[in-house]
């Protein structure tokens, strides 16, 4: 019973229903939209993948990692510096908006969840998405790899969303590309999991440069 529970929070988790306004926010994807970088299903599942493969499985995974075991030895400090370092990697205005808006809304779901810890992180300039969620796994009873798992699957799943609303893709597309991204992510977790300190970061140079493009861009359907 407890393992189906961990099971249907980290779902509850997950969840698009969750109210922490991830479809605000295509993270740079609605620029390269606009410069027919991404224009169809192969281009959609190449740019959500190099992404899922160079940023999101070798900076935002490995700390989820250790985020979740700072949290578990009660250790906060070691969780705001994670936190901040995560924060500090986000290359733009616009992402790292996002990351606090993420992370102190998530903050006050787990408060409404009768989270104690949750509460000295709805409003602090600290608060990451990643680190709310390790916290979420935690008290949540949630394995490290499941975890992690569910993590890169709703970032995936919140791409292909926008993308299905950005471009004449389709429903039906839009599952395919998620099928596709869906037998990535085991082994971008376990590879999220083994790496060392000194290789976690990003390498995504032209995702950085569509982030910092979108905030003049004239026309847009989401806040990055």
């Amino acid at each position: 019973m407890t393992d189906s529970l961990a099971v249907l929070r980290l779902c509850q988790l997950v969840s698009p229903a969750l109210p922490i306004g991830a479809y605000n926010f295509s993270q740079a994807l609605e620029y390269a939209v606009e410069r027919a970088w991404v224009h169809d299903e192969d281009s959609a599942y190449t740019w959500i993948s190099g992404l899922a493969s160079h940023a999101i499985g070798t900076l935002d995974l490995p700390l989820l990692f250790r985020l979740q075991e700072a949290w578990q030895d009660g250790d906060v400090a070691a969780v705001r510096e994670l936190s901040r370092r995560l924060l500090a990697a986000r290359e733009t205005a616009e992402l790292r908006a996002e990351e606090r808006h993420m992370g102190r809304s998530l903050a006050k779901v787990l408060v409404e969840l009768n989270s104690a810890a949750a509460a000295d992180w709805t409003r602090s300039d600290d608060a990451s998405y990643a680190a709310l969620f390790a916290l979420a796994a935690v008290e949540g009873g949630i394995a490290a790899r499941n975890m992690a798992q569910g993590y890169l699957w709703a970032w995936c799943e919140n791409q292909v969303l926008a993308a299905v609303k950005l471009l004449p893709l389709g429903q039906s597309a839009g599952q395919r590309v998620l099928d596709r991204l869906l037998r990535e992510i085991p082994r971008l977790v376990e590879q999220a999991h083994l790496m060392q300190s000194q290789d976690v970061g990003v390498s995504t140079p032209l995702h950085a440069m569509s982030s910092a493009w979108h905030e003049t861009q004239y026309t847009r359907l989401f806040r990055s």
